[in-house]
């Protein structure tokens, strides 16, 4: 059984989607945590004591039950496990697998295309093009797949990983002026989400390491 009183700590950074995936649960399950923070444009991810903890030297890293653990979705299946309640993955296998589609769709067909590591591979001028390019595409059999599954969140009712998954993913669209309302599902939860504490503390403009010029009111 985990123990529930031991420190948990969370290295992140504060643009990381996959990191703000694994803030959002831990605010949502009201477990307590601290953050490390990891500068990626100055590669302090790439220090041997952080790769020391990190083989793939990515963020997030939690520290939690003497366990360092690494992806997010690994993360998330694990708080789940361990800390059932409140629940991210509804009860029923056929809904649960719904919130896995989702989750790979973002995850892996969207997400991994559009971080820093592949728009590297671009001209600079190119980047920010290739990643809202990369966010269309992905966002367009996305909103499909939500039009058939989705109530007032991603699945059905009750708020789920999937949810955790597509916040911060839309901000990350933001961010490359992809227009979320030309996605109108998408829109809609995406407003349902950013009226919840959890998600809203989670959020890259929230964290200590977001630079003051680029905070939100």
């Amino acid at each position: 059984m985990s123990d529930s009183t031991s420190k948990v700590v969370l290295y992140s950074y504060f643009r990381s989607t996959c990191s703000a995936r694994v803030r959002i649960a831990l605010n949502y399950k009201r477990i307590q945590y601290t953050q490390t923070h990891i500068n990626l444009l100055e590669k302090k991810n790439k220090t041997c004591e952080y790769a020391n903890k990190s083989p793939t030297q990515f963020v997030p890293l939690l520290e939690i039950d003497g366990l360092d653990l690494i992806e997010s979705a690994a993360i998330l299946e694990y708080l789940e496990e361990t800390r059932p309640e409140p629940a991210l993955l509804p009860k029923e296998p056929a809904q649960r697998a719904k919130v896995r589609v989702i989750m790979s769709i973002i995850g892996c067909g969207i997400q991994p295309l559009q971080n820093n590591s592949q728009l590297a591979l671009y001209p600079a001028e190119a980047r920010a093009e290739r990643a809202a390019t990369v966010i269309r595409n992905g966002f367009s059999g996305l909103e499909k797949y939500l039009s058939k599954v989705s109530g007032l969140y991603s699945v059905g009712s009750q708020l789920s990983i999937a949810d955790v998954y597509l916040y911060p993913m839309c901000h990350a669209a933001q961010r490359y002026n992809v227009q979320i309302e030309d996605y109108p599902t998408i829109f809609r939860i995406f407003h349902e989400l950013s009226l919840l504490e959890p998600f809203i503390n989670g959020a890259w403009f929230m964290q200590e390491d977001c630079p003051d010029e680029l905070k939100q009111a």
